[in-house]
């Protein structure tokens, strides 16, 4: 089910192209065919995307790593913010998807799989730990205890005090507190431009 991690070379000059109507059709059918599976009906907006980017350093060395990047603006998001492309690992379900994302984002690394799994999908593929980990997962759509084992993995996988941070439509976290131990969970201001409002959790071990 998994495909080899690929980086696409990366041009002089080139960025991002904006995301267009198109990724709405696009993100509008795959939750047409897999509603569990891609949780969303459109894309993040471009003021959530910022949100989540804005908890990520990028002067603390380390790659990040993003999971569920779908048509991929919390990955502009995150160029934008000052994150390096190949610096960047991306692991996307949906097959569709990741030829958008290799002509998109050129120099990222993305890997076609299971995020659920991320310890065994990027297994032999990355040589250092990750200074963050951003996630537009559809987690409500899981039991607790796999959104519980999804967080330990990466933290497993993450330098100390790197954050976890996801974005829910809901009005608690989506990672109960009191499935998380001594993790800590801070919540972002709503953000009401986005349709419909969300808000960012930011998961975090102490260093």
């Amino acid at each position: 089910m998994l495909e080899i991690a690929r980086r696409t070379p990366r041009r002089p000059g080139a960025r991002g192209k904006g995301i267009d109507f198109a990724d709405e059709a696009r993100f509008l059918k795959s939750w047409l065919d897999k509603p569990l599976v891609t949780g969303a009906v459109s894309p993040s907006g471009k003021a959530l995307a910022r949100m989540m980017a804005r908890y990520v350093d990028p002067a603390q060395p380390g790659l990040v790593l993003e999971i569920g990047p779908g048509t991929g603006p919390v990955t502009e998001a995150l160029i934008e913010r000052g994150v390096a492309p190949e610096r960047l690992v991306l692991i996307e379900y949906n097959r569709e998807f990741v030829p958008l994302l290799e002509r998109r984002f050129p120099g990222v690394t993305i890997v076609q799989g299971d995020a659920y799994t991320v310890r065994e999908t990027l297994a032999g593929r990355i040589d250092q730990p990750l200074t963050a980990t951003v996630s537009s997962l559809p987690l409500l759509t899981k039991p607790v205890r796999q959104r519980a084992a999804l967080l330990e993995q990466c933290f497993e996988m993450s330098r100390p005090g790197a954050p976890f941070v996801q974005f829910t439509y809901g009005l608690t976290p989506p990672i109960p507190r009191e499935a998380i131990g001594l993790t800590s969970a801070v919540g972002s201001p709503r953000v009401w431009l986005n349709l419909p409002p969300a808000r960012v959790w930011i998961y975090s071990r102490p260093a």
